[in-house]
């Protein structure tokens, strides 16, 4: 791809747009069905369902000779996503030292000693019976649940239906199309050409595989809030960097100085960075994470659904917005700031704490959250 007439409107184009959103719609819709089926089936048939998805999209993308062969290709790529996504609700998607109820979880004799054992093994210590008692009846309690969607929009499912799925909007909002869209543009004025678009893919792929790796290994140590918080830091001042920088500098044709796109270049992957250990991964770690066990399913189709909602939303209106030139940089500037705003004072950390106990240490513990649950006793008692 050679970028060139206009540096900040050249893909302003329906057909495109409806290409690209046509994955997320698909995606919203599949969420529905994924939650039912992965409850149902189990998570193994439910990623086979997805691995599905995605071959039969994959050929049919690769044969397409018409544009509604392409978007109905990308539509069933979309239902793969939607029910991959849903994986990752389950048990087994948490961080190495909180799998636990994947022990007890689809199991009617919780107390066999094998379990105990599993536990005590996980744990690294012999007296886990408190814990192990704690874990069998939240198990319990969740089987019970017929209704979960029900129990999610009672008063003392809000708060942790509004921290998820507020995260799925930050996470669409922080700018990262902004950045991946402009990229080409820059590594052509740094003299890549027509390879532009290759070269940014692949060093912007880099760095955010990379970045992704520090998470893995970063999370469980200074906790969500802190990356989140750092990274809203990070890209808040790229972004304006780079907005200002283009505002300044390019102009609808011509191209950067090459100094000027060298530095502009290293703030969107310092960008890109921030984005791949934090607001990207934790996007999707922390709904998991927030539930009690009895809603953690449906909660977090709930969740993937808004977040495929934003998606769908800015890729449908994201190239018409790039008539607000170099300004579109500040817009998702605004955003950050809220952004980290409402990590500091309504996020609660989620580092450490079993599923079974997000209730208690959680929610009934944070200064915002906990008025939520003032007179939950009374009204579990009259239900």
């Amino acid at each position: 791809m050679h970028v060139y007439e206009d540096n900040y409107c050249k893909y302003d184009d329906h057909m495109l747009q409806l290409f690209t959103s046509s994955l997320y719609l698909a995606a919203l819709v599949a969420s529905f069905f994924a939650s039912k089926a992965c409850t149902v089936l189990g998570r193994r048939p439910t990623i086979s369902m997805a691995s599905t998805f995605f071959i039969a999209g994959a050929i049919l993308c690769s044969v397409a000779e018409f544009k509604w062969m392409l978007i109905f290709g990308r539509i069933l790529f979309g239902f793969g996503v939607g029910f991959g996504n849903e994986n990752l609700s389950r048990p087994s998607s948490r961080t190495r030292n909180r799998p636990l109820t994947r022990i007890f979880n689809h199991h009617r004799n919780p107390g066999q000693p094998h379990r105990k054992a599993a536990l005590k093994k996980v744990r690294g210590v012999e007296h886990v019976d408190a814990e192990f008692h704690q874990i069998v009846l939240a198990c319990e309690h969740g089987r019970q649940v017929k209704q979960p969607f029900k129990k999610i929009f009672r008063k003392s499912g809000v708060p942790a239906l509004v921290v998820s799925n507020m995260i799925q909007v930050f996470q669409q909002f922080t700018g990262i199309n902004a950045i991946m869209f402009y990229a080409p543009v820059l590594f052509q004025t740094l003299g890549f050409q027509s390879d532009a678009s290759l070269f940014s893919s692949v060093i912007t792929g880099l760095v955010n595989v990379g970045a992704t790796f520090v998470s893995v290994y970063t999370v469980d140590k200074v906790g969500r809030r802190t990356l989140l918080l750092q990274a809203c830091v990070q890209m808040f001042i790229s972004m304006v960097a780079i907005g200002g920088i283009l505002l300044v500098h390019l102009k609808p044709t011509g191209s950067l100085d090459k100094g000027l796109a060298a530095v502009v270049v290293i703030l969107v992957c310092t960008f890109v960075m921030s984005f791949a250990w934090s607001w990207g991964p934790m996007g999707w770690l922390i709904p998991t994470e927030i539930y009690p066990i009895e809603t953690r399913t449906s909660g977090f189709a709930i969740a993937v659904s808004t977040n495929m909602i934003f998606t769908f939303v800015i890729a449908q209106a994201f190239l018409s917005m790039c008539h607000f030139k170099a300004y579109i940089f500040f817009f998702f500037s605004a955003w950050i700031v809220a952004m980290g705003l409402f990590v500091l004072f309504l996020l609660p950390e989620t580092k450490g704490v079993p599923i079974e106990q997000v209730e208690e240490r959680l929610w009934k513990q944070h200064p915002v959250w906990k008025k939520f649950f003032q007179y939950e006793g009374v009204a579990r008692w009259h239900e």
